[in-house]
Protein backbone atom coordinates (compact mmCIF):
# COMPACT_ATOMS: atom_id res chain seq x y z
CA UNK A 1 0.00 0.00 0.00
CA UNK A 2 1.67 3.37 -0.79
CA UNK A 3 2.24 5.34 1.77
CA UNK A 4 0.13 8.11 3.20
CA UNK A 5 -3.31 5.44 2.02
CA UNK A 6 -5.06 4.51 4.72
CA UNK A 7 -6.32 1.11 4.60
CA UNK A 8 -9.76 0.17 2.89
CA UNK A 9 -12.57 -0.86 5.37
CA UNK A 10 -12.79 -4.09 4.05
CA UNK A 11 -8.63 -4.52 5.05
CA UNK A 12 -9.26 -2.97 8.71
CA UNK A 13 -12.40 -5.51 9.25
CA UNK A 14 -10.05 -8.77 8.43
CA UNK A 15 -7.20 -7.02 10.92
CA UNK A 16 -9.53 -6.47 13.71
CA UNK A 17 -10.95 -9.99 13.11
CA UNK A 18 -7.06 -11.27 13.26
CA UNK A 19 -6.61 -9.41 16.28
CA UNK A 20 -9.68 -10.96 17.55
CA UNK A 21 -8.44 -14.28 16.76
CA UNK A 22 -4.87 -14.38 17.79
CA UNK A 23 -6.87 -13.02 21.27
CA UNK A 24 -8.85 -16.19 21.26
CA UNK A 25 -6.29 -18.53 20.38
CA UNK A 26 -3.78 -17.08 23.21
CA UNK A 27 -6.47 -16.81 25.47
CA UNK A 28 -7.07 -21.04 24.71
CA UNK A 29 -3.25 -21.74 25.42
CA UNK A 30 -3.04 -20.35 28.79
CA UNK A 31 -6.08 -22.58 29.55
CA UNK A 32 -3.81 -25.17 28.34
CA UNK A 33 -0.90 -24.10 30.42
CA UNK A 34 0.73 -22.54 28.00
CA UNK A 35 2.71 -19.26 28.61
CA UNK A 36 2.36 -16.67 25.98
CA UNK A 37 5.84 -15.27 25.24
CA UNK A 38 4.88 -12.85 22.36
CA UNK A 39 2.42 -11.90 20.15
CA UNK A 40 2.13 -10.01 16.50
CA UNK A 41 6.41 -10.78 16.33
CA UNK A 42 7.46 -8.88 13.26
CA UNK A 43 10.68 -9.65 12.07
CA UNK A 44 12.27 -8.47 9.21
CA UNK A 45 12.11 -11.90 7.34
CA UNK A 46 8.58 -12.22 8.57
CA UNK A 47 5.75 -12.55 11.21
CA UNK A 48 4.19 -14.87 13.83
CA UNK A 49 1.18 -14.88 15.42
CA UNK A 50 1.85 -16.27 18.87
CA UNK A 51 4.95 -17.47 20.48
CA UNK A 52 4.53 -19.68 23.90
CA UNK A 53 6.37 -22.11 25.89
CA UNK A 54 4.91 -24.91 27.90
CA UNK A 55 7.58 -27.88 29.23
CA UNK A 56 10.29 -26.57 27.55
CA UNK A 57 8.98 -25.95 24.22
CA UNK A 58 8.57 -23.22 22.29
CA UNK A 59 5.79 -23.17 20.12
CA UNK A 60 5.35 -20.59 16.87
CA UNK A 61 1.35 -20.57 16.41
CA UNK A 62 0.07 -19.55 13.06
CA UNK A 63 -3.28 -18.47 13.63
CA UNK A 64 -6.28 -18.61 10.60
CA UNK A 65 -9.79 -17.23 11.49
CA UNK A 66 -11.75 -18.42 8.41
CA UNK A 67 -15.72 -19.39 8.15
CA UNK A 68 -15.60 -23.35 7.88
CA UNK A 69 -12.65 -25.67 9.75
CA UNK A 70 -11.47 -27.03 6.42
CA UNK A 71 -10.85 -23.20 5.10
CA UNK A 72 -8.38 -22.59 8.41
CA UNK A 73 -6.81 -25.93 8.33
CA UNK A 74 -5.88 -25.52 4.72
CA UNK A 75 -5.16 -21.40 4.85
CA UNK A 76 -1.19 -21.86 5.58
CA UNK A 77 0.72 -22.57 2.41
CA UNK A 78 4.12 -24.45 2.33
CA UNK A 79 5.47 -20.84 1.76
CA UNK A 80 4.23 -19.08 4.30
CA UNK A 81 5.15 -22.03 6.86
CA UNK A 82 8.87 -20.85 5.51
CA UNK A 83 8.46 -17.40 5.85
CA UNK A 84 6.95 -18.53 9.72
CA UNK A 85 10.07 -20.67 10.05
CA UNK A 86 12.73 -17.78 9.05
CA UNK A 87 11.39 -15.67 11.29
CA UNK A 88 11.08 -18.27 14.40
CA UNK A 89 14.91 -19.19 13.34
CA UNK A 90 15.65 -14.66 13.59
CA UNK A 91 13.78 -14.76 16.91
CA UNK A 92 15.32 -17.86 18.64
CA UNK A 93 18.96 -16.28 17.00
CA UNK A 94 18.38 -13.60 19.26
CA UNK A 95 17.01 -15.25 22.57
CA UNK A 96 19.87 -17.43 23.87
CA UNK A 97 18.40 -18.07 26.91
CA UNK A 98 15.92 -20.43 24.94
CA UNK A 99 19.12 -22.21 23.28
CA UNK A 100 18.00 -25.41 25.47
CA UNK A 101 14.29 -25.17 24.45
CA UNK A 102 12.86 -27.59 21.74
CA UNK A 103 10.23 -25.75 18.93
CA UNK A 104 7.96 -26.62 17.15
CA UNK A 105 5.29 -24.82 14.47
CA UNK A 106 1.21 -25.49 15.57
CA UNK A 107 -1.78 -23.89 13.95
CA UNK A 108 -4.86 -22.89 15.74
CA UNK A 109 -8.09 -22.70 13.67
CA UNK A 110 -10.84 -20.36 14.64
CA UNK A 111 -14.54 -20.63 13.01
CA UNK A 112 -17.37 -19.42 14.41
CA UNK A 113 -19.08 -20.91 16.99
CA UNK A 114 -16.46 -23.82 17.83
CA UNK A 115 -13.61 -23.40 20.23
CA UNK A 116 -10.39 -22.91 18.77
CA UNK A 117 -8.45 -26.11 16.97
CA UNK A 118 -5.15 -26.58 18.43
CA UNK A 119 -3.01 -28.66 15.66
CA UNK A 120 0.34 -29.27 17.68
CA UNK A 121 3.30 -29.92 15.30
CA UNK A 122 1.54 -28.72 12.54
CA UNK A 123 4.08 -28.41 10.15
CA UNK A 124 8.06 -28.86 9.66
CA UNK A 125 11.02 -27.87 7.77
CA UNK A 126 10.98 -29.75 4.95
CA UNK A 127 7.25 -30.34 4.75
CA UNK A 128 6.13 -30.12 1.38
Amino acid sequence: MPEGRAPSPKRKAAELRGRKGETLAAWSLRLKGYRILAQRVRTPVGEIDLIAEKSGIVVFVEVKARTGRLAALNAVTPHAWGRIARAADYWMARRPHYSEHGWRYDLIAITPARWPEHIRDAWRPGMG
